[in-house]
């Protein structure tokens, strides 16, 4: 059946593809950029080999992941490995972009390449984050909401208090599940084309 379970190994490949089909404003980065695979190795990968043990997947039936949530339980932490243990590796196919970047691509490696950027001081009291996507025939059934709830109960359980994400503030329909889902604008000053939100990891089960 349908359901929420812990990431597998053989879910990498489908982790990176819903990563690049959802990854432009919550659709598909493909005809936007000329290596989408830039998206996974900046907001996917790292998660899944970092902090397995806070990623999941939805299992569509038959084995195949069709959506995902990841989670870093301490962003300092994990921008500590990000740097230390995935870039090396991210880097050889991604090496690191001019400066300035100039093209889409290019700005996209700068984040790759720079980790350093989730390190912000307004989400301090938030110190969790999470990514979440699910293909575009699996959303509005909530199986979001499944996923999130099992997230927040695994951090929750590691007694990390509140969880924050950054999501393009184009992207309306995201905005929307996030508040129904009871999270909340952090004021950031100067975000850029992002909005900082954040919620506790209390009560879960509520979702």
């Amino acid at each position: 059946m349908t359901g929420v379970r812990r990431y597998r190994p053989g879910d990498r490949a489908a982790v990176e593809d819903i990563c690049v089909r959802t990854a432009h404003e919550g659709g598909d980065s493909r005809p936007h950029y000329r290596d989408p695979g830039i998206f996974p190795a900046a907001f996917a990968l790292p998660y899944v080999v970092l902090e397995p043990d806070l990623a999941f997947v939805l299992d569509d039936g038959a084995g195949r992941a069709v959506g995902y949530i990841l989670g870093a339980a301490d962003t300092p932490r994990f921008v500590t490995a990000f740097r230390t243990k995935w870039l090396p590796v991210a880097a050889r196919r991604h090496p690191e972009p001019p400066d300035p970047p100039t093209t889409p691509d290019e700005r996209m490696l700068g984040l790759l390449h720079h980790p350093e950027r989730m390190l912000v001081p307004e989400v301090a009291a938030y110190p969790a984050h999470l990514h979440v996507d699910l293909l575009p025939a699996w959303q509005g059934r909530g199986h979001g909401r499944a996923l999130m709830r099992t997230l927040l109960q695994a951090l929750h359980d590691k007694e990390v208090p509140a969880v924050h994400l950054s999501m393009v503030t184009a992207n309306t329909p995201a905005r929307a599940f996030y508040d129904r889902l009871g999270f909340h604008a952090i004021d950031v000053p100067d975000p850029g084309p992002v909005t900082y939100l954040g919620r506790t990891t209390g009560e879960p089960d509520r979702l």
